[in-house]
C-alpha cells in the first residue's frame, strides 16, 4: 500500500481509487457464495422452529443452498454487493495512501497515521455505502423456503420496499454496528497488510510482488475476522430484524447472549475467514498488479507524446 511499487510512477488518487473498485468487484464475485453461506451462518438460530433448515459448516451451507434453493441463490444479492464494494472500497482503499499522507508529520508514515487514515476512510465510506449493504444481507439472508412470497424480488425492488415501508433511515439501518466493524476492518485490514509488506520488503524476506502482497493479504484477513467477528454477526442479525424484532443493536446483542450464549458471536467465522482471507488476496494481489500497470501505461503514453 504505502510502500514504492516497481515502477518508478508513484499511482495517482484516480488511478488507486479506480484499481481499488475494479479489484474489489474482481474479488466479490469470486468469493460471494463464501458471503452468502457466512451470512446465513450468522442468522441461524433467529428462526426457532423445528422446520428451520439447519445449515452446518462452510461446504454444508452451501451444498443445501444449492440443492434447496438452486446455485444461483449463492449469488442473490451480488448487485448490491457490487454496487457496495464500488462505493465502499474503492473510498477506503484507494483514499488509504492519500488521507495517510494528510496525517504523517515525519518523513515515515506512523501507526498513528495509518489507524487514524484507516477511522477516516472506514467511517466515510461506510456512511456512504451502507444502503447497499442493508440490500446486500437482506437479499443473501431471505429463503423462500420460509414462506410462499419473498420479502424482496430484485435488488431495486427491495431498495424501494425498505425506503417505503421503513423509510430512508431503514436504508441505513445497522449503521452503528457497521461502523464499528468497518472501522475495525480498515484499520486491522489495511494497516496489519502495510505492517507486513513493509516488513517483508525492508528485511528482504520477499519483493514487493505477488508473493509479498499474498502473505500480507492473508495476515491481515485472519486478524480481521477475528477482531471483526463478533460486530459483524450483531450487524447482521440487525440489518436482517425485522421492524420491532430489536429495540436497538446492545438490545440485539444482549438477546444473542442471552438466547444463543458467546459462541453466537462467532457464528460463521470459518466462512468469514475463508470469506474475507480470499478476498484480501484476490483484491490486494489485484489492486498492486493494476494500479502498477495503469501507471506504466500512462508513463508509456506520456513518453510517447
Amino acid at each position: 500500500m504505502v510502500g514504492h511499487t516497481a515502477s518508478d510512477v508513484p499511482p495517482t488518487m484516480a488511478v488507486k481509487i479506480f484499481s481499488a473498485g475494479v479489484a474489489a468487484c474482481v474479488a466479490d464475485i469470486i468469493t460471494f457464495p463464501l458471503d452468502t453461506a457466512k451470512v446465513r451462518l450468522q442468522i441461524q438460530g433467529e428462526c426457532l422452529t423445528s422446520s428451520a433448515i439447519r445449515y452446518k459448516g462452510v461446504l454444508g451451507t452451501i451444498i443445501t443452498l444449492a440443492k434447496t434453493e438452486g446455485p444461483v441463490k449463492l449469488y442473490s444479492g451480488l448487485p448490491a454487493g457490487l454496487q457496495r464494494q464500488i462505493s465502499f472500497a474503492s473510498l477506503r482503499i484507494g483514499l488509504y495512501d492519500t488521507v495517510q499522507e494528510f496525517f504523517t508529520t515525519g518523513k515515515e508514515a506512523s501507526l498513528g497515521s495509518k489507524i487514524s487514515a484507516g477511522l477516516t476512510t472506514g467511517g466515510v465510506a461506510v456512511f456512504i455505502g451502507q444502503p447497499t449493504e442493508v440490500v446486500k444481507v437482506r437479499l443473501q439472508a431471505q429463503s423462500h423456503l420460509h414462506g410462499p412470497k419473498p420479502r424482496y424480488t430484485g435488488t431495486y425492488n427491495a431498495y424501494r420496499i425498505i425506503a417505503t415501508t421503513e423509510g430512508l433511515t431503514g436504508l441505513w439501518k445497522g449503521t452503528t454496528p457497521n461502523l464499528t466493524r468497518n472501522v475495525i476492518i480498515n484499520c486491522t485490514e489495511l494497516v496489519t497488510y502495510d505492517l507486513m509488506k513493509e516488513a517483508l520488503v525492508k528485511n528482504k524476506l520477499l519483493a514487493d510482488d505477488v508473493p509479498c502482497h499474498f502473505v500480507s493479504a492473508v495476515v491481515a484477513g485472519f486478524c480481521t475476522t477475528v477482531l471483526s467477528s463478533p460486530v459483524d454477526v450483531v450487524k447482521t442479525r440487525f440489518v436482517n430484524s425485522s421492524p420491532g424484532q430489536y429495540t436497538s443493536v446492545p438490545n440485539c446483542a444482549m438477546m444473542m447472549l442471552t438466547r444463543e450464549g458467546p459462541s453466537a458471536f462467532f457464528k460463521g467465522f470459518v466462512p468469514s475467514f475463508l470469506r474475507l482471507g480470499s478476498w484480501n488476496i484476490i483484491m490486494f494481489v489485484c489492486f498492486e498488479q493494476l494500479k502498477r500497470e495503469l501507471m506504466k501505461s500512462r508513463h508509456t503514453m506520456d513518453c510517447a507524446t
